[in-house]
């Protein structure tokens, strides 16, 4: 992926602006850049239903690259490589920490989906693998970091869940840009002593450069 990115951002303008145009046997492949704001929550298992209504979104930054390299004429497979900063917090007199505390992760993910394609809409899904590369803690003004490590209060640093969701591609003054619309289902616990889940709703916008090159097929230039 860090290969790949770099060449991309290592082309010429004019090369960057040329559009391709693929036959009928492979899907357009891309390389989409990645700068959002995402809103991320935490899902606590079996108290999820007592601290919903304690329950808030926290924003944090999303930035990385996704590649969309075409199979079939309806089917390609995408890889992406991405830091994102997650987390939730619980508002005040919660269930489960009586003060209100906001947890963050600071993580580094990669998801490989397929991707099925109709017209301009597109859905994909597939596994999504996650390193967490520090996180931190605040409960009402005292903050700390948090430790990954096999104590009762540490956290896990590896995490693994399942992406699903669509979006739509479209142009703006030749530019490809994409809305893409991803829930994420964590599958790992990802606290020692209690539940704690990465799953939430994402809404991020895709900035697409096309790729001369495909690793899966053969694009054909008109």
């Amino acid at each position: 992926m860090i290969f790949l990115a770099g060449n991309t951002f290592g082309q010429t303008e004019a090369g960057g602006a040329e559009a391709i145009k693929v036959g009928k046997m492979t899907e357009q492949t891309y390389m989409d850049l990645l700068l959002n704001v995402v809103g991320t929550n935490f899902n606590y298992g079996k108290s999820n239903s007592a601290l919903s209504d304690y329950k808030k979104s926290v924003l944090g930054a999303q930035v990385g690259v996704s590649f969309q390299a075409g199979i079939t004429a309806k089917l390609s497979l995408v890889s992406e490589l991405y830091f994102i900063m997650k987390g939730g917090e619980l508002k005040e007199n919660n269930p489960l920490t009586a003060a209100k505390t906001t947890l963050r992760l600071y993580t580094l993910e990669f998801p490989v989906l397929a991707r099925l394609h109709f017209g301009k809409y597109y859905l994909n899904a597939g596994p999504s693998f996650a390193y967490n590369l520090f996180g931190t803690r605040k409960t009402e003004d005292l903050s700390a970091n948090l430790s990954f490590n096999n104590s009762s209060e540490g956290f896990k640093r590896l995490d693994a869940g399942i992406q699903i969701g669509g979006g739509y591609r479209f142009k703006v003054k030749r530019r490809n840009v994409s809305l893409d619309v991803r829930y994420t289902y964590g599958l790992t616990n990802v606290s020692n002593n209690q539940e704690i889940y990465n799953r939430y709703l994402n809404v991020s916008v895709h900035f697409s450069n096309p790729w001369k090159r495909n690793p899966l097929g053969r694009n054909k230039k008109s």
